[in-house]
């Protein structure tokens, strides 16, 4: 975060108040850089996270679908030797429950992950505007600052139209 120093010349204070005017404003640009930073790296952190559970979640889809797989693939080996003992017809109805009961899991996990998808793609919209609006947050301190060296009145200006650009940006990310 760009750090703020104001130096007061000919003895000071009272003597620029367009400058403790334009110091303010720039303290309270700074304030706002540190929450939308903060916001920045906590929906970041978030996305990241909410990321690896729905990998998780695929994993645990691709799995259930392999069991599944392989309990088809025992009915139909044993339909093509011609299983007729009560053991193997016992076997083949388990396989067939089974292969119900992973069918069910991997649709509801397979839900569970498009869901998962969903809110990652929301969390890092969320991050790339709070992104954005931290960028120009931190021109429009830049810009305002300049003031204390050029005495021109229009840095501040700018600085303000950029930093509230960015605050807005920011804020559109709570609404996501």
């Amino acid at each position: 975060m760009a750090e703020l120093e104001i130096h007061h010349e000919n003895g000071g204070e009272g003597k620029d108040p367009l400058g403790q005017k334009i110091g303010i404003v720039a303290s309270l640009l700074a304030v706002c850089l540190a929450i939308v930073t903060i916001a920045s790296h906590r929906a970041h952190t978030a996305g990241v996270l909410t990321k690896a559970d729905e990998n998780d979640q695929w994993s645990l889809y691709q799995a259930k679908k392999i069991k599944l797989h392989n309990l088809e693939l025992g009915v139909d080996l044993a339909g093509m030797i011609g299983v007729k003992d009560e053991n193997g017809l016992k076997s083949v109805e388990r396989f067939k429950k089974e292969i119900e009961r992973y069918n069910k899991e991997a649709d509801e996990v397979q839900e569970e992950a498009k869901a998962m998808e969903k809110k990652v793609k929301t969390l890092e919209d969320r991050a790339l505007r709070y992104d954005v609006g931290e960028g120009l947050i931190e021109i429009g301190l830049v810009l305002s600052s300049l003031y204390f060296i050029s005495k021109k009145a229009y840095f501040p200006l700018i600085g303000v139209i950029a930093g509230g650009l960015g605050i807005a940006i920011a804020l559109m990310g709570l609404l996501l």
